[in-house]
């Protein structure tokens, strides 16, 4: 069941009310991400304001929620000896249903729940709609109450939540940032269908002519909703063919853990099974036998062929959704702020929390195309950048919450704040207000030399080529006729002539143009003021009094870098390499070792958002990891060591100083954005245009952990996503007059058979012959329900257009191959593949389709 966006604080209104001291302390299970960590910062604050006392649980991937659900959650249930409680998951099993991962349903159990009441929170996509349309306990049956639908909890209609809903029974609850209400309409009553629709079985018959029946049939079993799926070593124990001729099931993998691809047909429980042999207690007329002759109806085959129909759509438009690729939505730390300014909690703490936290989905490539680089727009399709209109509207929206919470004190004003000059202190000892900032795109300029900002920057990277020696003197070039010498650039940002740091972003804007750097820094007007006050592209800088004065880009940088590598410093040797010890023979035991050491990252990162001392102590570490990421995306580049396949780019890496970095998803994944969108610009230089209808060539990075024996494997989508695909006018006219006349044409001939079937219907009547007539009218039903649909189809095939489908071709190359993946991360385009494996992987992966 889902919360829709008006009613986020109903649920934590009664949680404050119904929380007493013998109350069981809130479980909140964490993704080890930024945006999760901030979020989960932020609702502690909230607990803790109202005395609610809760434990947090970080969980590194499939695998460890798994074990949570065994050992954490499944014990609160009533019937197991608990009682109840509430757990909470950030940026965790928004995919799977987590009913059957987390133990609180079991296949044929009436009684579910028990108590345990779970709020899923999370920014991927697609839902994994038992979730979000089903997920609540049950009623008993009853004569009033004997569909499915019809059992569910008073104030739940179609799985939404009213205001009349009591909670305190338990299940799962998704919160709704708008996505489910607007767009999951014909998921939604394609779902409810097949939840209350008889089962019957399928017998291979095709739906359409057939001139027997078969009666004899066995019942298909549906899936167990808990199944697991295939492990390391049992690989072989199913045929991939078995599972394409039965879509009800849900597909197997060899992976430890359940990830959704194609859909599995809802619980069972309250269903009406309808087999052929209920049918054949009818007579030919398909009405049950009795004395009177009874009307004339649609034959019991007729019958079975529409339910196998009906249900074969149904399925068909779940498992497109569950296809159609992955995607981002609105940042959980922007949706918990929202939770905290509905009950009135919002303050500067938790604001720049939220805006760490959005600004961390940008630095990780996370958008509504998926995980996917970002893409250079031109006059014919331009683009709106990160999360297309709704990040725009998410970044105006913090914006004037910090014009909101801080106000300019009188008299205070200092001439800079307007200026267009980049804050490096605070404005007193005391000071702690967020501000705006005309940020330049470049990384960690206060705690570097300018220099080494634009080096490093991966918007500067892309455009000027920095990998060889061209793009190096282009960057020369540009400081050159800024006026800037490599002495001044090449010394502490902080530490530079302030003449030259006040007229800095003016040199930018004059000279970005000549290097197509036209977004380098957000544009201001001649009078030194941004355009109606908005302050479009401006970032967000915060001061701590004299300690440090930080941007929300910096912090995420920090952030990230001490979930992927770690904050102490003591990693490193003087010369900056990591020391052995950190790269230390692990057994095979599927990564636990490796999810164990992250979850220990996640308690410094957690502990440096509140702690600027520790903040400011993973400086080093982010810049080496930057370092890292420049190097040896400079390498693959300069070595040409990234080839060209069918469907992607791909490159391997096997050696070097940096390779231990890399075998951490995320790392690798900050690889891949620099190396992707390097190329798309590259791409579009030197051929004036991007391929796959200016989106750019997907890429695939492969990086090998020698320790374990595997290569951790990510796929980055080409960028542009599902904004390109309104954004072209003509063709949209095109399309558009394109369907009025198809649907003229339709309606002509829909009008032609009804006179035809009338002539006929007439003839029959005159030779005294009624009835025959059923497969006939349930063909043209057919064809007339099909080309209703046509109409829906090309205006919904959009939806799908530029978003990352690496995670379906990495399942479907699973089935087909023998190769041994593992997949347990909450990105479904990160994945695990044997050594000796890669090859067979890459080879079927090569002929799939990886963006919509």
């Amino acid at each position: 069941m889902y919360l829709p966006r008006d009613l986020i604080s109903k649920l934590y209104i009664h949680l404050q009310n119904t929380r007493h001291p013998l109350s069981p302390p809130v479980l909140i299970l964490a993704a080890l991400e930024p945006d999760a960590l901030c979020a989960c910062r932020i609702l502690t604050r909230l607990l803790k304001h109202d005395y609610i006392p809760h434990k947090i649980h970080p969980i590194a991937g499939y695998g460890d929620l798994e074990r949570a659900g065994q050992e954490l959650v499944s014990p609160m249930m009533e019937t197991r000896g608990g009682s109840g409680g509430l757990v909470v998951c950030l940026g965790v099993g928004g995919m799977v249903d987590m009913g059957t991962i987390l133990g609180l349903e079991a296949e044929g159990d009436e009684s579910s729940f028990n108590g345990v009441e779970v709020w899923v929170i999370d920014a991927h996509r697609p839902w994994n709609l038992s979730n979000v349309f089903g997920g609540y306990p049950l009623e008993l049956a009853s004569e009033a109450r004997a569909s499915y639908q019809a059992r569910a909890p008073d104030g739940i209609v179609s799985g939404r939540i009213g205001r009349s809903y009591k909670p305190g029974k338990g299940g799962i609850v998704v919160f709704d940032d708008g996505d489910i209400e607007e767009g999951l309409d014909v998921e939604r009553e394609a779902y409810l269908a097949l939840l209350d629709m008889p089962d019957i079985e399928d017998d291979g018959e095709p739906y359409g002519d057939s001139d027997s029946e078969d009666e004899e049939g066995v019942e298909e079993e549906p899936p167990r909703s808990g199944q697991k799926r295939k492990s390391w070593s049992d690989q072989d124990e199913e045929s991939s063919g078995e599972e394409e001729d039965r879509p009800r099931q849900r597909r197997r993998s060899n992976s430890s853990t359940p990830i959704p691809d194609s859909p599995r047909r809802p619980s069972q429980r309250g269903l009406i099974s309808i087999r052929d042999s209920d049918i054949a207690r009818s007579d030919d007329t398909g009405n049950p036998s009795s004395g009177a002759k009874p009307a004339k109806g649609p034959s019991a085959r007729t019958l079975r062929r529409r339910l196998l129909r009906m249900r074969h759509e149904n399925e068909g438009v779940l498992r497109k959704y569950y296809r159609m690729g992955s995607s981002y939505s609105e940042p959980i730390s922007a949706m918990i702020y929202s939770l905290a300014s509905e009950l009135g909690r919002e303050d500067n703490d938790l604001l720049w929390l939220t805006i760490v936290g959005v600004t961390s989905m940008e630095l990780y490539g996370r958008s509504s195309a998926g995980l996917a680089v970002t893409v250079r727009g031109s006059d014919a399709k331009p683009t709106n950048g990160w999360m297309g209109v709704r990040g725009a509207r998410i970044r105006q929206l913090l914006r004037d919450e910090v014009r909101r919470l801080n106000p300019p004190a009188i008299g205070r004003l200092p001439s800079t704040d307007g200026a267009g000059v980049i804050p490096t202190t605070a404005r007193d000892p005391e000071d702690t207000s967020i501000r705006l900032s005309p940020e330049p795109k470049f990384l960690l300029i206060r705690h570097w030399s300018l220099y080494d900002s634009m080096l490093h920057s991966p918007y500067l990277f892309s455009r000027l080529h920095t990998w060889n020696d061209s793009g190096l003197k282009r960057l020369h070039k540009l400081l050159a006729k800024m006026g800037v010498s490599l002495v001044q650039c090449k010394q502490n940002y902080t530490h530079m002539d302030m003449l030259l740091k006040k007229e800095l972003r003016t040199k930018l804007l004059k000279y970005a143009s000549l290097y197509n750097l036209d977004d380098m820094v957000p544009a201001v007007d001649t009078d030194g003021r941004d355009r109606a006050g908005a302050k479009d592209g401006w970032g967000f800088v915060r001061s701590w009094g004299w300690r440090a004065t930080l941007s929300a880009q910096d912090v995420g940088v920090i952030i990230g870098a001490m979930l992927e590598v770690g904050k102490n410093s003591t990693i490193l040797n003087d010369d900056g390499r990591i020391r052995a010890s950190q790269t230390q023979d692990l057994e095979d035991d599927g990564g636990a070792a490796e999810s164990q050491e992250w979850v220990g990252r996640f308690w410094e990162a957690y502990d440096a958002l509140e702690d600027i001392d520790a903040l400011k102590a993973g400086l080093p570490i982010a810049k080496y990891l930057h370092k890292a990421i420049f190097r040896t995306g400079s390498s693959l580049i300069c070595k040409r060591q990234i080839k060209h396949l069918h469907a992607f780019r791909l490159c391997v890496i096997k050696d070097g100083p940096d390779v231990a970095l890399f075998t951490h998803p995320a790392a690798l994944t900050k690889l891949a954005m620099w190396v992707g969108e390097a190329l798309a610009e590259k791409e579009k230089d030197d051929n004036g245009k991007l391929a796959h209808g200016g989106r750019g060539t997907p890429l695939v990075v492969a990086s090998l952990n020698e320790n374990r024996g595997v290569y951790v494997v990510v796929g980055t989508g080409g960028g542009g996503g599902p904004d390109l695909a309104f954004l072209d006018k003509e063709a949209a006219k095109e399309k558009q007059a394109a369907r009025e006349a198809k649907t003229k044409e339709r309606d002509r001939k829909r009008q032609n058979k009804e006179k035809i079937r009338e002539e006929k219907r007439a003839a029959r009547a005159a030779a005294g012959d009624e009835g025959e007539d059923d497969e006939e009218t349930e063909s043209e039903a057919s064809e007339d329900s099909d080309s209703d649909s046509e109409d829906e189809i090309e205006e919904r095939k959009d939806r799908g257009y530029g978003l990352n489908r690496f995670g379906s071709a990495f399942q479907d190359v699973v089935n087909e191959t023998s190769a041994r993946v593992r997949i347990d991360s909450f990105e479904h385009c990160v994945v695990e593949v044997r050594k000796d494996d890669l090859g067979g992987f890459l080879e079927g992966l090569s002929q799939k389709t990886v963006v919509g």
